[in-house]
């Protein structure tokens, strides 16, 4: 069995102060063991807290209540800073910055992180290629599809070689034939990096296809309303994937769930 890269305990957040009228409570006593290597999905309505548990996990914002565990580290209610080097974040917009070209954005992250040298310079090269844009480093984002510029965000997300990789609705913004091509393109990089990854969706059919574990949200104040296992083999997760027997008998369980439990439910996958 893999190690413990990752642990919450009993995780809370909430804006504002409870004296506060407009005070809210958007997590609420969450806790999950992450293994490396694991994929990790949460699933959930929209505005039912996955995003900002994501941010908690990144870095990018303090809980309010409970503890995180990285690496055998209490950490507290917040990552430190000197550990925000053992993660790469995807963003649902791509984030990039238009006056850099493709390679240019993951050479500002290396340069952010200080990290130089001729070991670095191959490895944006080794990312690009990767995502299948080494032809492209030359290229700035307005020249890109929006495809290709997500491709590049998860490039510039793995340039620094973290431990574990944060990916919010990284394909939520795009058309759903571009989407559906680049799930598969993240289930390859996961298949050839073995990185850690943790992935905020509201598709069940893409989670299915790229999970260890699913954790599905409930709404506000956000808790696990249930923990799936998806013991679909990697083997069998292609393009024939919505034929294979465990994928509906899973999708059929989650879609009943959220159906009960999220506000509309009905439009998570098909």
């Amino acid at each position: 069995m893999e190690r413990e890269i990752f642990r919450v305990e009993n995780l809370s957040k909430s804006f504002g102060t409870e004296r506060e009228k407009d005070c809210v409570e958007v997590i609420r006593n969450i806790s999950m063991s992450i293994r490396e290597k694991e994929f990790i999905v949460i699933l959930g309505d929209s505005g039912c807290g996955k995003s900002t548990f994501l941010k908690i996990l990144a870095g990018i914002h303090p809980a309010s209540g409970g503890n995180i565990t990285l690496d055998g580290k209490s950490c507290g209610v917040s990552i430190p800073r000197e550990e925000l080097r053992k993660f790469g974040f995807v963003f649902q917009s791509d984030n990039l910055l238009q006056w850099r070209t493709a390679g240019g954005n993951l050479r500002f992250i290396l340069g952010m992180m200080k990290l130089k040298g001729s070991r670095w310079e191959k490895r944006v090269d080794e990312m690009l290629e990767l995502v299948g844009l080494l032809d492209y480093r030359h290229v700035y984002p307005h020249e890109l599809s929006g495809g290709m510029k997500q491709r590049v965000g998860i490039a510039r997300a793995l340039v620094h070689d973290p431990e574990i990789l944060v990916l919010d609705q990284p394909l939520g913004a795009l058309d759903t034939i571009t989407r559906k091509m680049l799930a598969f393109e993240v289930l390859n990089i996961w298949k050839k990096t073995q990185k850690t990854v943790i992935m905020v969706t509201n598709n069940v059919d893409e989670a299915l296809l790229l999970a260890s574990r699913i954790f599905i949200f409930s709404p506000l104040p956000a808790g696990i309303a249930r923990e799936f296992i998806d013991d679909i083999p990697v083997e069998e997760r292609t393009v024939e994937i919505s034929r294979n027997r465990r994928f509906n008998e899973l999708r059929g369980e989650i879609n009943a769930l959220l159906r009960v439990n999220m506000k509309g439910g009905a439009s998570y996958g098909k």
